[in-house]
């Protein structure tokens, strides 16, 4: 009896035990359920986040907001995905990139849409010197009709995005003064309506393109990167009017289709690489040049004498090389000629008409009578044999073949600077380009598109009197299918007029990297 009620009441214990469990169960999975349904809201916030970047997903914008066309709706996708990726902005730059009105963006430029002037849209990015870390997404190719895009002097890093090739408009592209790295950006000469290229002061590395000399650009600011190609032979193909390819590791020949450039060519900065070559005759030839900078190579032979027809000469610079020979009359009596540097080398013979230039440096050479000299144990070991140009295989014969030179000699330091290449960026920091191209006409007619795959070199072109004239390019070229991306826009325009560009005084940079060492001269056997 005793044992039938103890089970009895342990069944009782197990009965409420139960009904107080199940209230219990109920409410926990009463809030699993709740928070299963804040975990999909937050989701589901989170994912429309991320369709405003682009990651191979249709792309979306807000559903409250409206715009005036579908330009600005790529726009505002575009500007959103870069303010995703920007980790530093310390001037509160995009602060105010907030909203659909892209057009009152800090630092946006809108400006009537060159195929329908009653639709506006985005023309101009002018961000310099904002100090921003971050990078650039691919969202960026929606700005079909960008014509001015600026970022000099930040803290950018990464590659140029291949979305790029869209922006079939843009006519200047200033990225100088970054943290961009990888090989040289060829997606640049996929862009038919480019004249204007700064990457200068970045990480970019390897060998120059043969494209980049065939494309027609007006300006190519390529210096204080690490390309380390020689100079390609088309480079004479260029119609560039100023080219700096300062503080690289340049190598090889200074080529002598150099000379093709004579029509347009008037700054040419080749300083602190590693050249090794003659220098070439066909260097005459460049009869509109003003700056000629070649210093800190290891440049042999003599100066060709046909130096001295180069009447626009304003600046020439060959100091810290291995020159021998003679400084002619016909050099020093340019009638442009302000200064010439020619320090640091081996010339033996100068006219006395260099000595009345108005700046002048022939410090450490071998001129007898002259202060400030190499030892005539140093100049007689130098010179005790003749220089072989044609060992150099640079298509280029010396007519008067100098000594060449001998062994062990020590690198001098190198003195002071007496006069400075306006054209040459300062090492503190990235500052405006000497020669700045204006915007387009307000009707120009476009390039023709670049071939889809990598450019092919053209070759040497024939005599300048005997050019043939460039077909004309078509009058409306159509936009390429974009990449990876799905525009709204409406088709490509063919031209646009942009704003103009910020007239502010560049502040120095503070993540400015130092430029490279000078090369000291080889040892000579």
């Amino acid at each position: 009896m005793k044992g039938k009620t103890h089970s009895i009441g342990r069944f009782c214990s197990y009965k409420i035990l139960f009904l107080c469990t199940v209230p219990l169960l109920f409410n926990i999975s009463t809030s699993d359920s709740v928070y299963h349904r804040v975990s999909e809201a937050a989701d589901d916030f989170h994912q429309h986040r991320r369709l405003l970047s682009y990651n191979g997903d249709p792309l979306a914008t807000e559903p409250s907001h409206k715009f005036e066309n579908p330009r600005l709706e790529n726009a505002y996708i575009a500007l959103q995905a870069w303010k995703e990726t920007i980790l530093s902005d310390p001037k509160n730059m995009t602060t105010n990139w907030v909203g659909p009105d892209v057009c009152n963006y800090k630092g946006v430029f809108c400006w009537p849409a060159p195929d329908n002037t009653c639709e506006r849209t985005v023309a101009g990015i002018d961000i310099n010197h904002a100090d921003i870390a971050g990078s650039l997404p691919h969202e960026l190719g929606l700005l079909f009709d960008l014509a001015l895009f600026h970022l000099n002097s930040n803290r950018f890093c990464g590659t140029i995005p291949q979305s790029f090739v869209n922006l079939r408009l843009l006519f200047e592209l200033d990225l100088s003064n970054n943290r961009f790295a990888g090989k040289f950006p060829e997606v640049v000469l996929h862009l038919p309506s480019l004249k204007y290229l700064d990457i200068r002061y970045n990480e970019f590395e390897g060998e120059l393109p043969k494209g980049l000399f065939d494309k027609d650009f007006d300006a190519i600011f390529i210096n204080s990167n690490r390309f380390s190609s020689a100079l390609p032979e088309n480079i004479g193909n260029s119609p560039v009017s100023v080219i700096v390819m300062a503080n690289n590791m340049l190598e090889g020949c200074l080529p002598a289709s150099l000379g093709s450039m004579a029509a347009t060519l008037q700054e040419l900065i080749i300083t602190n690489n590693g050249l090794l070559s003659c220098f070439p005759s066909e260097i005459g030839k460049l009869k509109n040049l003003t700056v000629l900078d070649v210093s800190h190579n290891k440049l042999m032979g003599p100066l060709p004498d046909s130096i001295g027809n180069m009447d626009s000469l304003e600046q020439l610079n060959v100091e810290h090389n291995l020159l021998s020979g003679k400084i002619s009359i016909r050099m020093c009596q340019l009638p442009n000629l302000k200064a010439f540097a020619y320090d640091y080398n081996f010339f033996s013979d100068e006219s006395p008409a260099c000595l009345n230039l108005p700046k002048y440096d022939d410090t450490k050479n071998c001129f007898r009578g002259r202060p400030m000299q190499r030892s005539e144990l140093q100049c007689q070991r130098f010179l005790s044999r003749k220089v072989n140009c044609s060992s150099f295989k640079c298509d280029v014969s010396c007519q008067l073949p100098p000594p060449s030179p001998q062994a062990h000699l020590p690198s001098p330091p190198p003195p002071p600077i007496h006069y400075n290449l306006n054209s040459t960026p300062p090492p503190s920091f990235s500052s405006p380009p000497p020669f700045y191209s204006p915007p387009p006409p307000s009707n120009p007619q476009p390039l023709p598109p670049p071939p889809r795959s990598n450019p092919q070199p053209l070759p040497p072109p024939p005599p300048p009197g005997n050019q043939q004239p460039l077909p004309p390019p078509p009058q409306s070229p159509k936009p390429p299918a974009p990449i990876n991306i799905s525009p709204s826009s409406p088709p490509l325009p063919p031209t646009i007029s942009p704003p103009p560009p910020s007239n502010s005084t560049p502040p120095p940079c503070p993540c400015q990297k130092p430029p490279l060492p000078p090369s000291d001269p080889p040892s000579i056997v």
